[in-house]
């Protein structure tokens, strides 16, 4: 028994696919790039772990108290959960589109515009936000290891045109890059959490992370939204299919090792920083210095070189994830190009280098576009830029997941006759339903990740569903307008059985 796709776009992929390593003409992107390796490390890459622990961990732990690890170990095992789901589709709907294409091809196409739309919008939030932190902690270190006053929007701006070159050379020399960074940014933090523990901390090892009366601490709930944005990214794995090698093995592969490590990894150093500064002082002290918590720490247990290279090292973790988030985002622009919903001159890619290079160039010209922006009007880089669009990707992001899960279950109901494991629709239904949970807690403690007043809430919140809703929209003037356009959303995505 074997399942044939006999759309007319599947001889597109087809040829896509069969090519060699290097694309034979401007609208294919390069086979063969990625090993299972390579994708982790644009997974990883993107969620930016020292820029989580560092930057984002010490208000987890102000808020959450000295249980705040297991925020992100809870995220991790509800991602894991799904991405059993996520991966069981992946077998049958092949076309490149990541979240869009799972969603067109159980829920519709005016379901599935809606969320290529959300994706869109999201994943540029969330890149384009980061560069609001880059020009912050650059600005901050220059200033006070070096003596030099740079602008924030300085340094942003050089971060912008370093992202677009070096994914412009391929994917394959980005997964080099990012894997050279997140190697180094991980290392500094284990050998910070291994000396902290060696030296038995502030007070001893303790474990009151798991006490039960921590754990049900209120602010535990509230910082379930910051354990799953510490995630944001891992499911673009499966927008590397076209690129990756052997991609019904690499894929999973890839997808499972990224949620694992991630949980694992944040929870033990968030862990151990806490050890560090001892239990009953952890969240006093992230009450005064959240910003410079991990960086004093550093230079408290490793010695005064290690902030330094810290603070470098933050930067080229902010750097590592804007490249990642960057190349995830020219990969839905070049998939909706390619099924005629954007202008097909964003399906073209560079024949050398095998780089959809005019969906970089657009994307790399929002960004401009948006921090040039914040710096004319004189917003705060990390309070406004960095909160204020970051937030509504997370939501964005949380959103596509659980429309996955129930598109999931759909598929596979509709489809009785393809192979799955049994625990396939049970884990799509109970990571959608939990992930419901996390979506409604993320809405109403919103002001915690935004800092913002309940007019910039609302309006940052809406975001997600009125752009939902305008692809929906837009799917049924098109169906009437416009069908060729319509008849291509998804990309190849019908299958029949057949008998050998």
């Amino acid at each position: 028994m074997e399942l044939i796709d006999t759309s007319p776009a599947s001889e597109q992929d087809a040829s896509v696919t069969a090519s060699a390593t290097a694309p034979q003409d401007s609208q294919s992107l390069r086979t063969n790039a990625l090993g299972t390796g390579g994708i982790v490390f644009m997974v990883i890459s993107a969620a930016a772990p020292l820029t989580i622990i560092a930057g984002v961990a010490p208000l987890a732990i102000l808020i959450g108290g000295v249980s705040a690890p297991l925020a992100y170990t809870v995220a991790g095992i509800i991602l894991g959960i799904f991405a059993i789901a996520f991966m069981a589709m992946t077998r049958y709907v092949k076309a490149l589109g990541g979240f869009y294409t799972y969603i067109t091809q159980a829920l519709g196409k005016a379901v599935g515009l809606g969320a290529s739309f959300v994706a869109l919008v999201s994943y540029n939030a969330l890149q384009i936000g980061l560069y609001g932190l880059m020009g912050t902690q650059g600005h901050e270190m220059l200033e006070k290891e070096f003596g030099i006053d740079v602008p924030w929007w300085v340094i942003a701006g050089i971060g912008i045109a370093a992202v677009f070159l070096v994914a412009w050379r391929g994917i394959d020399v980005g997964a080099k890059v990012l894997g050279v960074l997140l190697a180094l940014e991980a290392l500094i933090l284990i050998v910070l959490a291994v000396v902290i523990l060696a030296q038995g901390g502030a007070d001893g090892i303790t474990f009151g992370t798991l006490d039960p009366a921590n754990l049900f601490n209120p602010g535990m709930f509230a910082i379930l939204g910051v354990g799953f944005a510490a995630f944001m990214g891992f499911e673009s794995t499966a927008l590397y299919r076209e690129e990756a090698r052997d991609p019904n093995k690499t894929i999973p592969r890839a997808t499972y090792i990224s949620v694992i490590f991630m949980a694992v990894f944040y929870g033990f150093i968030l862990w151990a920083i806490i050890i560090g500064l001892g239990e009953a002082n952890a969240v006093a002290a992230a009450g005064e210095n959240p910003a410079g918590l991990v960086f004093a720490e550093a230079g408290q247990y490793l010695g005064a070189w290690a902030e330094l290279v810290m603070y470098l090292l933050i930067l080229t973790s902010v750097y590592a994830s804007q490249l990642a988030f960057h190349n995830a985002i020219n990969r839905y622009t070049f998939s909706l190009a390619r099924d005629g919903v954007l202008p097909r001159v964003l399906h073209r890619v560079d024949p050398k280098t095998g780089s959809p290079v005019v969906s970089g160039l657009v994307q790399t010209a929002l960004a401009v576009i948006v921090v040039g922006a914040f710096a004319v009007f004189g917003l705060d880089p990390y309070l406004q830029l960095l909160l204020w669009v970051n937030s509504p990707g997370v939501i964005g992001i949380i959103a596509l997941q659980v429309l996955t899960c129930i598109a999931v279950v759909v598929f596979f109901l509709r489809n009785r006759e393809l192979a799955r494991r049994w625990y396939v629709i049970p884990a799509a239904i109970v990571a959608g339903v939990l992930q419901i949970a996390i979506l409604w807690v993320l809405c109403t403690s919103f002001d915690l990740l935004t800092a913002a007043g309940p007019a910039v809430n609302a309006i940052l919140i809406a975001i997600t569903p009125v752009t939902f809703l305008i692809g929906v929209v837009l799917a049924a003037v098109w169906k009437r307008t416009r069908p060729d356009v319509y008849a291509g959303i998804g990309g190849a995505s019908e299958y029949t059985e057949v008998t050998r």
